[in-house]
């Protein structure tokens, strides 16, 4: 653990910010888990203790240590619960608007030294920061879905990012296991910047017949050595992130080369948003997922 930091508060009790008190909590730090309504936190904390139970289960943790990380993960009933953390997390939803708001009730009621970050997976850490009351505290620290199980994390600096709050941050991220890339703040950093163009191009060659939805892939599966295949893991993430990380960077660079696809927007207009939804690319309600298209 850090000098700096030893009590985290995380804002957003779902699968990112679950998975970020997850690996806090494991690193030994004090976690406050704060969400809109009691019930998700509650519903996030379980998650966690259920994810922890299997670690235990195939080895990979005593259970001394999970019903001790447990124990360190507190619920914060409201944002002011969180004035005292030395490090604040927003994990909400890929949304600026959203984002926006948090940082605006968040910031009057933390600590004036306490840094504050986002979970951001392709918003500027720059625009973002100047919302706040301390945009030299502020800072992109972007964990990978799932967070107990992957290893990178993108830290990305805004234009006001002081470098104490840089090494701070490296040092909380180091202690948690996990391997530090530098992203500059350009939409989507840059694993987005790499992945959800190839994800878009996949529902391209889907939209365009070129191949189905299995098809596809297998041939990236098989033939590219990808552990998961595009649709899958676009189902995985969720469609709707797909959709607005696309959208931050044909907004945000202007190139045509990131027009989301029309069939990617038609399923986020059905509500198809992937595995959480039981339907995208492939349909979940059964034993098996079927391909939807």
């Amino acid at each position: 653990m850090t000098g700096k930091i030893q009590t985290v508060g995380i804002i957003g009790a779902g699968q990112m910010g679950g998975g970020i008190a997850h690996v806090a909590a494991n690193a030994g730090y004090d976690v406050l888990l704060y969400d809109l309504s009691p019930d998700r936190i509650e519903k996030g904390i379980a998650t966690i203790s259920g994810n922890m139970a299997r670690q235990v289960a195939s080895g990979k943790m005593a259970e001394q240590a999970r019903a001790a990380a447990i124990a360190r993960i507190r619920p914060a009933e409201t944002l002011k619960e969180l004035g005292g953390v030395d490090l604040a997390i927003e994990a909400a939803t890929e949304d600026e608007t959203v984002k926006r708001k948090i940082f605006q009730q968040l910031c009057p009621v933390l600590n004036p030294e306490a840094l504050l970050a986002t979970n951001t997976s392709s918003i500027s850490i720059t625009r973002l920061a100047s919302t706040t009351d301390r945009p030299e505290r502020f800072i992109g620290i972007h964990f990978m879905n799932p967070v107990p199980v992957m290893k990178l994390v993108e830290l990305v600096r805004g234009i006001a990012t002081a470098d104490q709050t840089f090494e701070h941050s490296k040092a909380f991220v180091t202690s948690l296991d996990k391997t530090v890339t530098v992203a500059e703040d350009f939409p989507a950093f840059i694993v987005n910047r790499i992945l959800l163009p190839m994800i878009n191009e996949a529902i391209y060659v889907l939209y365009e017949g070129v191949g189905t939805v299995e098809g596809i892939d297998t041939a990236m599966k098989l033939g590219a050595n990808h552990p998961m295949g595009p649709l899958q893991l676009a189902d995985f993430i969720g469609l709707d992130t797909c959709l607005s990380i696309m959208q931050v960077l044909h907004d945000g660079l202007s190139d045509s080369k990131y027009r989301p696809c029309p069939l990617l927007v038609k399923y986020v207009e059905a509500g198809w948003l992937g595995r959480k939804a039981g339907r995208g690319f492939y349909d979940y309600r059964g034993e098996h997922p079927v391909p939807t298209r």
